[in-house]
């Protein structure tokens, strides 16, 4: 029906497909849980290494979301697999006393949980992690039993390796290289176009580049494909894709000339397209397009020389010129950052090294500034890391003191229903509730019935892994709750004569837990991201107003202003970046019943309009740069301080503590509604500055507009 939302009316196949994914990752899982359990617990009349086997599967196959292909997610096993040999012997023997083992919850929940700094793998992984640490934690302490427990854990990883990297594999998905390669294709093909008569692109070309933009965003890319590592070839490969993205932004908007062009701007952009088509080749894995850097180097410099603030070039033509201009510097940035993102530190293309700063630095200096840059209460993943260590840290010291029977449960639970926010945890716990209750029913029906029959439950369990782990990642956490408990009663019914009453203890302790997880979720940031995202982004536009302003008073200074290699304001505002765009990757993932409270605001553009900030800034104090006429300097300030006004004014509408309902920000013609935009004998520097300050004020006016999908930035 025409003019419904997307949502309303969802897809037919979707729930098939749903059920065939979460379906062959039960096939894995149970499979290889199955086959570790029953060998230790029949084959060897070893219960300890049985139940290692078991839950280690349970751990990283089911409780964990290790993005990927089941390639991938073997991979990432396989590295991890010395973790969690040591998560194990640490969990042996803290778990003498009580507090060792509360203050080894502390610190073990902060680090898994902090761990999500490493980016989509690590995040995936370190739930199942925490478990294979809380497992060993409980009682009985029995340090005999470690080669037992290490040996259990270790046949059941590998068990599920194999599963994983040999049952059904799963086609690997485009890798971002590839994404990043058919952007430079178009943005070839469209410099190309605009060399040519009529100089204009198409409106089906302008489509184009905005879906092909809105592809290499993050959140549109597989998690395991997104470069969000620490490392040098992760952050040239992430600078890469916003370098595309602006580059085909630039292209799809250069105004069409009021005349002929000149030769050296119709050279500039066919320079481009050739530039573009070698970044696809390297990106491809061919050659460092070295050759095609230098020579739209030469073409840049070639339009730069042309004399200027003469009657042959005209307000709009000059205009043009600088559009041109920044387009060569976005194709320049793109072939730099996909040289390095293909050849890391052996890159062959020369860049500014303030730009690419990661590429001098060593792999652990790397992951020094992206922990540092996180260790703050500002940082969402700081604040997830310090809320879960707090709720199973709790939840381990109420399981020791009350001495709660199978207290390795409530702590799951804490675990598992424990969200971002308050309102989404209190929906997780009362949907859990109601599914754990109905599971106990089951439970208490099937241990009455079936009684101390232990071949019953060892043919109801691997057809239960199944069913449990098909339906419940599709179904949702109430079902998912519900038939966990079914399955760990079939477990522990193998290991020793249970009764009904192992039901009543399964339904107490994920009562016990998930309190402990709503108590938690109250006191520690109870919104999430909701509030934070705005936080972050009004401090994301307070150091862009003040780079906005110390570039433009460089600028208007000339030569003498530029007194530093990184201007003022540079450092905090990528910090501020890193802050905006780890909360907005999780306020993504939060209720949208919270995200339609407060302002409603493109959050993409103003994470776009930070990054145009750093490389516009850049670009303008990149020496030489002249002196500018006195008139051309008070015009050049006076854009500057009102462009950073209209920022400062949006960030205190976003602030948490402004009463503002809406944004309004204004369009960008009150920019020069006091003064001349077009001083006499105006030089090409003072149009370069004027392009950077329309662009940043279209993109003030876009956040306001609430489209998140708008633009390709």
């Amino acid at each position: 029906m025409k003019g419904a939302p997307a949502h309303a009316f969802p897809a037919a196949p979707a729930f098939p497909a749903a059920y065939a994914a979460s379906g062959r990752r039960a096939v894995r899982v149970a499979l290889a849980a199955a086959i570790g359990f029953y060998l230790f617990r029949y084959g060897l009349d070893n219960p300890v290494a049985a139940t290692y086997a078991l839950f280690a599967v349970v751990s990283l196959g089911g409780l964990s979301r290790i993005p990927g292909t089941g390639r991938q997610r073997a991979a990432t096993m396989l590295r991890v697999l010395p973790v969690c040999w040591a998560l194990v012997v640490i969990g042996t023997y803290l778990s003498v006393r009580t507090w060792s083992a509360v203050l080894g919850m502390l610190a073990v929940g902060f680090l898994l949980a902090f761990s999500a700094v490493g980016g989509p793998r690590p995040a995936g992984a370190a739930p199942g992690l925490q478990l294979l640490y809380m497992l060993p934690s409980f009682p009985p302490y029995d340090p005999d039993s470690l080669g037992d427990r290490l040996v259990g854990t270790t046949t059941g990883l590998v068990l599920l390796i194999m599963a994983e990297a040999l049952i059904r594999p799963e086609p690997t998905p485009a890798p971002y290289e590839e994404r990043a390669a058919r952007g430079a294709r178009i943005a070839a093909h469209f410099a190309s176009t605009l060399a040519v008569p009529p100089y204009a692109l198409a409106d089906a070309d302008r489509e184009a580049a905005e879906q092909t933009g809105r592809g290499l965003r993050s959140l549109m890319v597989p998690e395991a494909e997104r470069p969000a590592g620490p490392d040098v070839r992760a952050r040239a490969l992430a600078h890469t894709g916003l370098a595309v993205r602006t580059l085909l932004n630039r292209l799809s908007w250069l105004p069409a000339p009021p005349r002929t062009p000149e030769p050296e701007v119709t050279a500039v952009l066919r320079a481009v397209a050739d530039l573009a088509t070698a970044t696809d080749g390297c990106l491809s894995g061919g050659s460092s397009p070295v050759r095609q850097y230098d020579a739209l180097s030469t073409a840049r410099a070639a339009l730069v020389a042309m004399p200027a603030g003469t009657p042959g070039f005209p307000p709009a033509v000059l205009r043009g010129h600088a559009a041109v201009l920044e387009i060569a510097d976005a194709a320049l940035a793109t072939a730099a950052a996909a040289d390095r993102a293909v050849r890391g530190r052996h890159a062959e293309v020369e860049a500014p090294p303030e730009r690419f700063w990661y590429t001098a630095v060593p792999l652990p200096v790397l992951w020094w500034h992206r922990l540092r840059g996180h260790a703050g209460r500002r940082s969402v993943l700081f604040q997830n890391a310090v809320r879960i260590a707090l709720a199973l840290t709790v939840a381990r010291l109420v399981a020791g003191i009350d001495t709660l029977p199978h207290g390795f449960w409530a702590t799951l639970a804490t675990l598992s229903l424990t969200r971002t926010t308050l309102e989404a945890t209190r929906r997780t716990v009362r949907l859990a509730l109601t599914g754990t209750l109905a599971g106990a029913l089951l439970t208490a029906a099937i241990l009455t019935l079936v009684g101390t029959h232990t071949d019953v439950y060892a043919v109801l369990l691997p057809l239960w892994m199944l069913l449990a782990f098909t339906v419940g990642p599709v179904k949702g956490v109430g079902w998912a709750q519900g038939l966990f408990t079914v399955l760990v009663a079939l477990v522990f019914a193998q290991l020793e004569p249970s009764t009904w009453q192992l039901a009543e203890v399964r339904l107490l302790d994920v009562f016990v837990g998930s309190t402990i997880g709503a108590v938690v979720g109250l006191l520690a940031w109870p919104r999430g991201a909701q509030s934070e995202m705005r936080r972050a982004a009004a401090e994301l536009l307070r150091s862009a107003a003040e780079v906005v302003v110390a570039t433009t008073s460089s600028v208007a200074g000339g030569a003498a202003a530029i007194v530093s290699a990184v201007p003022p304001g540079h450092r905090s505002l990528h910090h501020a970046v890193v802050l905006a765009e780890s909360a907005y990757a999780q306020f993504q993932s939060e209720p949208t019943s919270l995200t339609g409270k407060g302002p409603s605001v493109d959050w993409q553009a103003t994470l776009i309009a930070a990054h145009h900030t750093l490389w516009g800034s850049e670009r303008l104090l990149t020496p030489p740069v002249p002196v500018p006429a006195p008139a051309t300097a008070r015009a050049v300030g006076a854009l500057g301080e009102r462009t950073a006004g209209r920022m400062l004014l949006v960030s205190a509408a976003l602030d948490p503590g402004a009463d503002t309902p809406s944004l309004s920000v204004p369009r960008v013609d009150p920019l020069f509604a006091e003064f001349n935009p077009e001083p006499v004998d105006a030089s090409r520097q003072y149009y370069a500055v004027l392009g950077w300050l329309e662009s940043l004020a279209a993109d003030l006016a876009r956040m306001s507009r609430g489209r998140p999908d708008s633009g390709t930035g």
